[in-house]
Formats: C-alpha cells, sequence, structure tokens
C-alpha cells in the first residue's frame, strides 16, 4: 500500500436483509487530500461512511485507515482511531439544551480533554475559524441562522483537531451563496489542518469546490473515479449525466413496485 494512501476499500459489501447497498465498493483517498463521493439517493453513500468509521459492520471487504483494517481492530483501538476523527452531520446535529461553545467542545468536554475554562477559549478561537465571534458562544443553537448553524457544527468537527474530517451533505439546506461560504471554510479549515476530507454530496458545484478527487457510486459500486475538476466531462456518460443534472441518459428512475 503506498505510504500517502489515508483510506483504502476494497470489496466493501453491505445489504440489509435482501436489499444489497453496496456491492464490493473499492475506492482509495490520499491523505491530505479531499475526496468527494457522488451517488443518488440510496445509492451507498452514507452507508459507505458508516463502514468506513465502524458504525455499521460490513458483510465483507476491507476498511483501511492508515493501512490498518477497521474491521479487526479491537474496541480500544477501534476508540482510539475514532479520537483522530471528525464529523459535520447533514443537519448539524447541534444539542439544543447546550450553549454553543459547549457543542463546539463536547468531545474533549465528555473525554476530559480540557477543562470547561480552558474549553471556552477553545471554542472561541475555533469559531473565528469559521467567521463566527466569541459572544456567539453563549447563544443556543436555536438562536441561530441555518448557516450560523452549519459554522458551528463545522467548528465543531474541528475542534480536536483530527486528521481525517467527515463530510455529510455540507451545504444541504443552505442558499447558493452561503453553500460556497461554508465550502470555502471547509477547505480552509482541512487545509490548516493538513487533515484527509471525505465528503459525500449531490451538490455538483460544492463538490467542484471542495473536492482534489471524486468518485461516483451508483447501484453498489464505483462507477468513475477522477479529478474533481473533471466532473461534467468525465467521458463517463453515467457520470456527466448526473454531474449535468440531464434527464435524458444511462440513469432511469427505477419504480417502486
Amino acid at each position: 500500500m503506498s505510504a500517502n494512501l489515508k483510506i483504502r476499500l476494497r470489496g466493501l459489501r453491505k445489504s440489509f436483509g435482501e436489499k444489497v447497498v453496496l456491492d464490493g465498493v473499492d475506492l482509495d483517498v490520499a491523505a491530505r487530500h479531499s475526496m468527494v463521493l457522488l451517488g443518488g439517493s440510496g445509492s451507498g453513500k452514507s452507508v459507505t461512511i458508516k463502514c468506513i468509521l465502524g458504525l455499521i459492520p460490513p458483510d465483507d471487504g476491507v476498511v483501511e485507515i492508515d493501512g490498518r483494517d477497521v474491521t479487526r481492530l479491537s474496541r480500544r483501538d477501534r476508540a482510539e482511531l475514532l479520537d483522530r476523527t471528525g464529523m459535520l452531520f447533514q443537519n448539524g446535529a447541534l444539542f439544543d439544551s447546550l450553549p454553543v461553545w459547549e457543542n463546539v467542545c463536547f468531545k474533549l468536554l465528555a473525554q476530559n480533554r480540557i477543562t470547561r475554562r480552558a474549553a471556552r477559549d477553545r471554542a472561541a478561537e475555533v469559531l473565528a475559524q469559521v467567521g463566527l465571534a466569541a459572544s456567539v458562544g453563549d447563544l443556543s443553537p436555536s438562536e441561530l441562522s441555518g448557516g450560523m448553524q452549519k459554522r458551528v457544527a463545522l467548528a465543531r468537527a474541528i475542534a480536536s483537531k483530527p486528521d481525517i474530517i467527515f463530510f455529510d451533505e455540507p451545504t444541504t439546506g443552505l442558499d447558493p451563496i452561503m453553500g460556497a461560504v461554508i465550502d470555502g471554510l471547509i477547505v480552509d479549515c482541512v487545509e490548516k489542518l493538513g487533515a484527509t476530507a471525505f465528503s459525500i454530496t449531490h451538490d455538483m458545484a460544492s463538490a467542484r469546490r471542495i473536492g482534489d478527487h471524486a468518485a461516483m457510486i451508483h447501484k453498489g459500486r464505483i462507477i468513475w473515479a477522477g479529478h474533481a475538476e473533471a466532473l461534467g466531462h468525465t467521458g463517463n456518460a453515467m457520470v456527466d449525466q448526473f454531474a449535468n443534472g440531464e434527464r435524458e441518459g444511462p440513469i432511469q428512475m427505477e419504480l417502486r413496485r
């Protein structure tokens, strides 16, 4: 395995009953690069991330992070690996009962890795990185706009200085301008940390902005992988149809029976 490879997936399979979601996924993610996984609803994007994180056990295949097979790690070793990861959830997933500063440092506080006084300072520092004033730390999530909630969620994802960050549909629910702002912050934060980023999205503008590389999953398999800037003119009819949002093409909506 290349020393520059952060995540390596080989033959990843996962079914739920008779429903095959992942059907032999092969994918490489280079260290300190940003990979964007594209695909329609139900194509297996979220399940792929959950298998990488060990939240769902795959039925078969290999999931390696830094050359270690996640599926074979002990509970303690897996916990140590997860300590090095950050996650920006699709809808923010902020805790309404906690002020913003506690949300941002929730992981550090829960693991007793920081005092509450230090957590306030750390929260202010990270909020500044995503363009928010320290005073925002005393507000509750319900007092924030959708764009501000996304920024707080991003601050939480980077607060522990992870070396791998996962982004689940980071621009969902945002207008085009705020979506571009969030994408810019994601790129800046990942670069400052020197982290590896793994994102799933169906927002093509976002994919081009945040991705160094991209891959598309269709019916549980990776059908294309390459540079994100090639999206829309890859030469793969399925990928180009998806990237350009074309109604006609090899991908047809399947009717439920």
